[in-house]
This record gives structure tokens, sequence and C-alpha cells, in this order.
């Protein structure tokens, strides 16, 4: 027996807001939302690993079209596994290429900080401590 919820339990444990919810329902973005005959929201902890995995693609760049995309390609069912595997391999692709640019912008950062560091260190007259 799977345990349902309302829009303000699924705020609560996706931090999304209602609207936000509502859109991404109404964008075909979050799949599998019953509804009652009051029109009435019910989620369920499937609707919560949805969001999570939406919310994991959103923070790493990919484009609501793309999710929707994904997600059209999951709901007609296994003959599209390779087409989704291919979605999650080239947003894969994209998001190790965007942290190898990260590191290398900390990289910079860094070098500039230990500059400060040792210019700081010789104001002072003291000794750098490694």
């Amino acid at each position: 027996m799977s345990y349902t919820m309302r829009v303000r339990d699924m705020q609560e444990k996706t931090g999304l807001s209602a609207s936000t919810l509502r859109y991404y329902e109404k964008e075909g973005i979050l799949p599998f939302v019953e509804q009652n005959e009051h029109d009435q929201r019910s989620y369920t902890d499937q609707n919560i690993e949805w969001v999570k995995f939406i919310l994991a693609l959103r923070a790493t760049g990919m484009p609501l079209a793309e999710i929707k995309q994904y997600i059209e390609s999951y709901k007609k069912g296994e003959s599209t596994i390779s087409e989704r595997r291919n979605i999650m391999l080239q947003h894969k692709k994209k998001v190790e290429a965007d942290m190898s640019q990260t590191y290398l912008h900390l990289e910079r950062i860094n070098y500039k900080l230990a500059l400060y560091d040792t210019l700081e260190a010789g104001l002072n007259n003291k000794q750098i401590k490694i």
C-alpha cells in the first residue's frame, strides 16, 4: 500500500512550491500524479522520486524541454530504453565537462588565494607554514 500526500506534504518533502508542482504537471514534466473527483492532487513516494530526479537534472543544467522529452520516452515503455539511456549519457558528458571547467576555475581561485597568503605573510613579516 502506498501512502498518498497532499500538495502541502509534497511541498515540504521536495522544497517546491505548489505553483511549480502544478507547472511541472501541466508541462508533462512530473508524471503519474493522481487527481480525485474534486481535482485534488494526490502524490506518492514515486512522485517524490520523480521530483528528486527532475531537480537533479535541472541543477545540472538540463533544460525543461529535454526533461520532458525524456519523460515522454519513459512513458512509452521498454522500447525507449536505448533512447533514454542516450539522453542520460549525453547529459552526463555535459555535466562532466562542466565539472572539469569548474575545477579549473577553482584551481585559478586557489592560486590567487595562495598569492594573497604569501603577500600578507610578507607584509606581516611572518613565515609561511605548510
